[in-house]
């Protein structure tokens, strides 16, 4: 085993094990990507302590709660960790009321149940960047494909394998298209009666983009971010190396596929490997193709995007997952100036954008670099 990545490996199961078991949760709903593990999560610290010591740049202050319908790790490092930290779990807190489709007073839950709603400015946002990316994926990512992951019995886990026509008329609710939503005031209904969104595919991203504006706002040099496997590693690590990630293997889960060196990026993996029911010896995984209403079949294993965008990131390794290797590819190379991808195919080809080639570390599979 390469030295290398044999130490990150085993790392990463001490930081597993300690600092960072909240990766390894499943989500009950959308929300929930756990395919990621941080390592070698040594350090944080903060340029308005420019002149603090080495052991104070260096103490760390870790956070674990549980909102978005899963378990978040967050750690933070220098003199004012505490306070820092306090302002991410209230931010946190903040947006999981706005956007949780477990609250029954969030704004997604009154929305669903009424067929209307004014938004927030926050939720406008939100929405506005959700139609956004629904247009510019043709129409893979999709808000709107909530009544199916019901159907399928992904949001409360009571598993079924619906009939055709069950599926035909959940389809009739899905569509971005089919929201009437009025920007400037906020206001948002539905065309169809028995529409429901849930911000699932898009808003841990959000939120992981909203932390990092308090991270930058109050000048921390360094801190990780974990919402439930969605990582994002805020500048470097205190001792000036890069932030270590972990990618799982699809085909053995307990093992690390990859490791990749990020500095100011998320790392945010899909697959159809955490999240599935079997029935009658078939296996059914819970990311959904709209075009379909069934679980995508697209010769991919897994997807992973590095960003600075989250919510980019968060959208992308869900659609990518569902274009498929060619047309995942095709899309980063029209689209990829701001983010890289990290496809593993049905029959094991581990394929990198030549953005991050260099970052990667893995001695299980060969690398092969897509260039534009």
């Amino acid at each position: 085993m390469n030295k290398v990545f044999k130490k990150i490996i085993c790392f990463s199961i001490f930081t597993l094990t300690v600092a960072f078991s909240a990766s390894c949760s499943k989500s009950d709903t959308g929300m929930g990507k756990s395919d990621n593990i941080v390592v070698g999560s040594q350090g944080t610290g903060s340029e308005k302590l420019s002149a603090a010591s080495d052991s104070e740049r260096e103490e760390a202050s870790e956070s674990e709660l549980f909102a978005l319908d899963t378990v978040i790790t967050l750690k933070v490092y220098g003199r004012r960790r505490n306070e820092v930290l306090k302002k991410l779990e209230n931010r946190i807190n903040e947006l999981d009321e706005l956007l949780s489709t477990g609250k029954e007073t969030s704004e997604v839950s009154i929305l669903n149940k009424s067929g209307k709603a004014v938004l927030s400015k926050t939720g406008t946002e939100l929405m506005k960047r959700s139609l956004e990316l629904n247009r510019k994926t043709d129409g893979l990512f999709d808000i709107t494909i909530y009544p199916l992951m019901e159907l399928w019995g992904f949001t409360s886990k009571n598993y079924k394998v619906p009939s055709d026509k069950e599926i035909k008329e959940k389809l009739k609710n899905v569509g971005s298209d089919k929201i009437i939503f009025d920007e400037p005031t906020g206001e948002i209904s539905f065309k169809n009666e028995g529409m429901k969104i849930d911000f699932g595919g898009i808003g841990k991203g959000y939120i992981t983009d909203e932390l990092v504006k308090v991270l930058t706002e109050e000048g921390v040099e360094s801190a990780i971010i974990n919402l439930g496997g969605n990582v994002f590693g805020f500048n470097k690590k205190p001792d000036g190396s890069l932030w270590n990630v972990a990618i799982r293997d699809p085909n053995q889960i307990e093992e690390y596929m990859l490791a990749i060196r990020i500095e100011n990026s998320a790392v945010i993996t899909s697959g159809g490997y955490e999240r599935y029911f079997e029935e009658n010896g078939v296996r059914y995984h819970h990311i959904l193709d709209p075009r379909s209403g069934r679980p995508s079949d697209s010769g991919l294993k897994s997807v992973s995007i590095v960003s600075r965008d989250g919510t980019l990131a968060d959208t992308l390794s869900t659609s990518l997952f569902i274009m498929g290797e060619d047309g995942a590819i095709k899309y980063w190379k029209e689209n990829g100036s701001n983010f890289d991808i990290i496809l593993f195919t049905n029959d094991n080809r581990l394929l990198v954008s030549e953005g991050i080639k260099d970052q990667v570390v893995t001695d299980r599979y060969d690398v092969r670099t897509i260039n534009r």
